[in-house]
């Protein structure tokens, strides 16, 4: 297997993939990144402009690569079809494409450990869909499915309210306070895409990643990794199911009436109440060299968020 040398990537002016792309970089890897709009150059960056919706983009974008890492998405969407058409239909074509190229060897697919249950939300039901139509376009070439949980880090806007009210001293519970939860810092899932990229061999499987800590973390332990980080009490407010329902269905109906795609709606909120998000990098770590270095309790201390 010839060595992997120019990247293929998709979500690069994100959260999650803006932070890959400066890892890659550090890496000596020639990226070829996808871009709605004009980018400023960036030393070993290729910005091709276009989207997952335009196969003559995803066709220029994958010409040439060795590996394709596809972390765009849709987080936030007000039906089910919004989150098809970006998560699911747009993977298709990716892959597709990558196949049509010719050259690229390896293609990883970042999901989310929301799949493991498609049945609780519209993104769930999107991650799960993905996974099986990349897998069925993909062919002889080798799949690697990454299921992260809750990613946070710097530049990250959905879990950063959490934390800084928990350095404030207040800890907001959406459900129930013995559910398990867990987290993996941005940087520890960029780590691991390298290494994915650093293998000799290509790796195939679906895998869940998060920081380490067995179990994950219920909301005791989250209030207590924030009562550690600001040594100083946390206030454990547990929100009135009613009012997070409400709120739900007020986000989704003006969503519909003024356009927007809301992250709080009725079929998320369900997700976010589900009992255990905790998962296991165990089979991730027999068969690649990588290991997460930052757990909740020191990114809190440090700021890193």
């Amino acid at each position: 297997m010839r060595p992997v040398r120019t990247i293929a990537l998709t979500g690069a002016t994100g959260f999650i993939g803006g932070v890959f792309l400066r890892h890659l970089l550090g890496q000596g890897y020639r990226v070829r990144a996808l871009s709605r709009r004009p980018r400023e150059p960036v030393d070993g960056v290729e910005w091709i402009p276009g989207s997952l919706e335009d196969d003559a983009a995803l066709a220029a974008l994958v010409a040439g690569a060795d590996a394709v890492v596809h972390c765009a998405g849709a987080v936030r969407g007000a039906s089910a079809e919004s989150f098809v058409r970006t998560n699911v239909d747009g993977s298709r074509r990716l892959v597709e494409a990558a196949r049509a190229g010719g050259q690229c060897g390896r293609f990883l697919l970042i999901s989310s450990l929301a799949a493991r249950h498609p049945e609780l939300s519209w993104y769930a039901a999107s991650k799960r869909e993905a996974e099986r139509v990349v897998a069925e376009a993909a062919g002889d070439m080798a799949l690697t499915v990454f299921r992260p949980t809750a990613v946070y880090g710097p530049g990250d806007r959905e879990l950063r309210p959490l934390f800084e009210w928990l350095l404030r001293g207040w800890l907001f519970i959406p459900g129930s306070a013995s559910g398990r939860v867990s987290f993996i810092h941005v940087d520890d899932l960029a780590a691991a895409v390298t290494c994915w990229l650093a293998a000799s061999e290509p790796l195939s499987g679906v895998f869940e990643l998060h920081d380490g800590r067995p179990g994950g973390y219920d909301w005791l332990a989250i209030g207590a990794a924030a009562e550690q980080a600001r040594r100083g009490p946390v206030r454990r407010v547990v929100i009135p199911p009613g009012l997070l329902t409400a709120v739900a269905h007020i986000n989704l109906a003006l969503s519909r009436l003024f356009g927007g795609a809301p992250m709080l709606t009725p079929v998320k909120l369900r997700e976010l109440r589900h009992p255990d998000w905790s998962c296991n990098n165990s089979a991730l770590e027999r068969v690649m060299d990588w290991t997460p270095r930052l757990q909740l309790a020191q990114a809190l201390q440090e700021r890193r968020f």
